[in-house]
């Protein structure tokens, strides 16, 4: 279990669902969005979860923030990339 803080939010990395990069606010500016599952259960019960034991929530980050959050997620130390190539494909 690994603990991020960003800004003054600290967020336990075990309970990231999924992380969308490079998004654009409503006023164009670039952000992070990370959705975060909550289990409604007591973590001894947490081999036994359903969909239904679970709370979600988006949680979007601007600024440095969101800088911060792109730098650690496309990190070759904490993410593998797949699909390397096609990053590369479309930007060009």
């Amino acid at each position: 279990m690994a603990f991020i803080k960003i800004q003054n939010v600290v967020i336990n990395t075990s309970y990231i669902a999924a992380v969308k990069l490079y998004e654009e606010t409503a006023s164009e500016e670039e952000s992070v969005s990370v959705l975060i599952l909550i289990p409604k259960l007591p973590l001894l019960q947490w081999d036994s979860v359903s969909q239904n034991s679970l709370d979600y929530e988006w949680i979007e980050f601007t600024g440095q923030a969101a800088i911060a959050l792109q730098d650690y997620f496309t990190s070759y130390n904490n993410v593998t990339d797949l699909l390397p190539q096609y990053q590369e494909s479309c930007i060009g």
